[in-house]
């Protein structure tokens, strides 16, 4: 079966396109008007080995706030449809991954309920001219609509971005944790409800 979702998203803020194949090599194109987030999403590509594809036609002639969030949104929204009614997966999923200095630890659980714990304290307050506060609203609007619970933590770092790429890299291994189908569960919804 075929673990892969095309989702559009228009607002009068934000025109989105968001494909994925969450069975696929790793391949990414972007067009986000946000070359440092588009250099995140790539290392959810890359270690997760998901294919994304993701256009956003945004107002960032005020700021990149709409398009961050609702890319993260659409990205949720892709990830939902994809998995399905959530048979034979892992379910769970958790990652650390080092970059020099820095140290980052994500925790996934593809439950059904939204919910995201974030205590990561960049350094800098810009990267490129990327906001680092929008990450979280990026990780907020994929929680809310992949309806996962997460947890991400920056143990350690002094460099943001390394602190960030960590946690994007780590995100995209307990992505690929979660997801990864399980053989003993392969017709078993991996919860005592019986759904997710």
């Amino acid at each position: 079966m075929s673990r892969t979702a095309t989702v559009e998203r228009n607002t009068s803020e934000t025109k989105i396109r968001v494909s994925i194949n969450l069975d696929g090599t790793g391949a990414a194109k972007f067009d986000t008007g946000m070359p440092f987030l588009e250099h995140m999403l790539d290392q959810i590509a890359r270690h997760g080995l998901i294919d994304l594809d993701i256009y956003c036609d945004g107002d960032n002639h005020i700021d990149d706030h709409h398009s961050a969030e609702d890319i993260g949104i659409a990205l949720g929204q892709a990830f939902a449809q994809a998995v399905g009614d959530k048979k034979g997966i892992t379910r769970y999923g958790h990652a650390y991954v080092p970059l020099d200095e820095a140290l980052s630890r994500v925790v996934i659980d593809f439950s059904g309920r939204p919910g995201l714990i974030y205590n990561v304290e960049l350094t800098r307050a810009t990267l490129g001219r990327f906001d680092t506060q929008l990450f979280q609203e990026f990780f907020h609007g994929f929680v809310n609509h992949a309806l996962v619970s997460m947890h991400i933590d920056n143990i350690r770092g002094k460099n943001a971005h390394h602190q960030i790429e960590t946690v994007f890299k780590a995100f995209g291994r307990a992505l690929r944790m979660a997801l990864t189908p399980d053989a003993r569960m392969a017709d078993i919804i991996p919860s005592t409800k019986g759904t997710l």
